[in-house]
């Protein structure tokens, strides 16, 4: 069991499989090597074998803290969260004096936006040991989605005291500095976080963000993106609502007092227009990223992959748009139109989940670009319009459910 232990700290999964299932060979009701498998197989992404292991190592000792542990964090990776943190709470009845616990039930409900029980989980922690770096830098985690960045920096400043070669609490720093709209210190500390934990997607992101953020049209959107970020689900959701419904009750007492009208259209304007740039900011902004050598090197392949197919829509609606200007020509100006609706739906295709929900999106745009062209292609140029506006519009709402649903099992 020391063997495949060391392993398994060295990284070297394979060979640490290769040891324990020798183990098993040897006693298959051996708990702790099923639990260690488990462990293995999730992290070389071999996530049903992984489930079947961790099942195996809790029913052979279901009085056993560590593998209720083991089988919680695969769940984790396995993106069913509820289930995980079932498991974790189990572990914590089983062994309250374990901090890990603990620290992994508050990754769990960091993940669900629950930051009241996330907290209460990390200083649950925090209490059977103070020095516990997890539930220190998920505290800090807590405190700056919910706005006390304040706190925040005294905890994390503890935190790079007694270990200023933590690569989480320089990335907590990094989204600290970022939510206070400090862009450039926050990158040094998401770079100093990247020096140590090259893989570290955390700090990837953040970065990525913190570069965009030194622009002063994107700065305020991402503060924006980041106060949605701390609310709690339903709380994000009335807030949608409201806004939407707001704006719809301006438009009716602006048409029903004109006298109001100079006055309220252009919030409304204000308001469609910031709609429309936090729908596109994404790849937008990482379109103009990669005109920067090491934004571009930080962009992760999909993101490369949305700003391609943002840039490649928006360069032909622009084509078109001059073209037809020049030329006078009418259908040249209905596809530099039907181009720029599908900004919207295009962009949605990479807001969604890889999967069911992706596809779905993919497939609506499709649906939208055919019957765009049969109405263009038969002269009805108010069926045209009516379909990109309708389509463009509808898809802003389709591609907000579809971004909900978790498309693909991490098989």
């Amino acid at each position: 069991m020391e063997r495949s232990s060391l392993l398994l700290e060295q990284g070297r999964y394979d060979l640490a499989e290769k040891e324990l299932r020798r183990q098993l060979t040897e006693d298959h009701q051996d708990s702790l090597a099923h639990a260690l498998l488990a462990f293995c197989l999730m992290k070389q992404e071999r996530l049903p074998e992984a489930e079947r292991e961790a099942k195996e190592a809790v029913s052979l000792a279901p009085d056993e803290a560590f593998s209720h542990f083991r089988l919680g964090q695969v769940l984790s990776h396995r993106d069913r969260l509820d289930q995980a943190a079932a498991a974790f709470l189990e572990a914590i009845r089983l062994d309250p004096e374990d901090a890990d616990y603990p620290a992994a039930l508050a990754s769990i409900r960091v993940q669900q936006r629950r930051w009241d029980e996330a907290l209460a989980a990390a200083e649950q922690g925090l209490q059977l040991d103070p020095d516990h770096h997890g539930c220190t830098n998920l505290r800090a985690m807590v405190l700056t989605h919910t706005g006390k960045t304040g706190e925040a920096h005294s905890t994390l400043d503890d935190a790079l005291a007694r270990d200023p070669d933590n690569a989480f609490t320089h990335a907590n720093r990094g989204w600290t500095l970022l939510r206070e709209s400090r862009p450039v210190p926050a990158i040094e500390h998401f770079r100093e976080a990247l020096r140590l934990d090259p893989s570290m997607e955390y700090a990837r992101i953040g970065i990525v963000e913190a570069m965009k953020a030194r622009n002063p049209i994107y700065r305020p959107i991402l503060r924006f993106f980041l106060w949605m970020g701390g609310l709690q689900g339903r709380s994000q959701m009335w807030m949608i609502l409201g806004l939407f419904f707001g704006v719809r009750l301006l438009r009716q007492v602006a048409r029903s007092q004109p006298a109001l009208a100079p006055f309220l259209y252009p919030v409304i304007f204000l308001y469609l227009a910031f709609v429309l740039l936090t729908w596109v900011s994404d790849p937008l902004f990482n379109l103009l990223l990669r005109l920067d050598r090491f934004g571009r090197l930080a962009l992760s392949r999909e993101q490369v992959q949305a700003s391609n197919w943002f840039g490649a829509v928006l360069g032909l609606a622009l084509v078109a748009l001059a073209a037809g200007l020049v030329t006078g020509s009418e259908n040249l100006l209905l596809v530099a139109l039907g181009a720029g609706a599908l900004i919207l739906p295009v962009t949605a295709i990479f807001r969604c989940d890889p999967g069911w929900p992706r596809w779905t999106m993919a497939g609506y745009t499709a649906l939208l670009i055919l019957l765009m062209s049969l109405a263009l292609y038969q002269g009805e140029i108010a069926g045209f319009l009516g379909i990109a506006l309708l389509g463009a519009v509808l898809s802003t709402w389709i591609g907000s459910g579809l971004s909900l649903a978790r498309g693909r099992s991490r098989d």
